[in-house]
């Protein structure tokens, strides 16, 4: 193992990372939004729109975002229209992200009891107060588990933009191993780069979990 050569190149890993949780956290909150919107639609059920939510749900989670990325980034020129590398994997994370984040609003929503409902319209709640001071406070501590998840998946689902020609951490370590064939200390330190980005999220995640279990009542 050349730590010589892990030291040199390290910094390559730093810059890489950070685009990597910058473009991650862009297109994580987007993919909140998306699927807020989206599981808002479902819930009230708006004509129209929910059916075209069902078809992008079904259009998001059974298409790789390896596809979806080739589609925008090599696909869209085609038509004249030309989009950036980083706009790409942005527009791309999200498409993704937003219906498996409305999945997680979805099931939240359903594990709330129609008897709070119910009390909420009793004493004169309208629909946006019934959401806003009991629904969704319940509905979003108990999806934390599930946005979690999804969070974590769609940072390591960043791995796929050097497809792209983004020079995230997977480009940087293909580019080193093909220019100096140091495949162990490539590979070795793209492990050690998504361990720092991705372990902190994963105990905070499990932190959170703890605290907010079961309707933000706490342990």
């Amino acid at each position: 193992m050349d730590i010589d050569f892990m030291a040199e190149y390290a910094p390559m890993y730093a810059e890489a990372a950070k685009l990597t949780i910058g473009i991650g956290i862009i297109g994580i909150i987007l993919s909140i939004a998306v699927g807020l919107i989206c599981t808002i639609i479902l819930h009230y059920k708006v004509p129209v729109l929910r059916n075209i939510v069902a078809v992008y749900r079904e259009l998001s989670r059974n298409t790789p975002l390896l596809v979806q990325l080739f589609f925008l980034y090599f696909g869209l020129p085609k038509l004249g229209i030309i989009i950036s590398s980083e706009a790409c994997a942005v527009i791309g994370l999200t498409f993704l992200g937003g219906s498996y984040m409305a999945e997680a609003f979805r099931s939240g929503l359903e594990a709330i009891d129609k008897s709070q409902i119910e009390s909420g319209l009793s004493i004169g709640l309208t629909n946006m107060q019934l959401m806003r001071y009991i629904v969704f406070p319940q509905a979003l501590s108990i999806s934390v588990p599930a946005i979690c998840a999804n969070v974590i998946f769609l940072i390591k689902e960043t791995s796929v933009f050097s497809a792209v020609a983004l020079a995230d951490l997977m480009y940087v370590a293909k580019d080193l191993i093909g220019l100096y064939y140091k495949t162990d200390e490539a590979l070795l330190m793209l492990v050690i780069a998504y361990l720092i980005l991705l372990l902190p999220i994963s105990l905070f995640a499990s932190w959170l979990e703890r605290r907010l279990r079961y309707a933000g009542f706490g342990n």
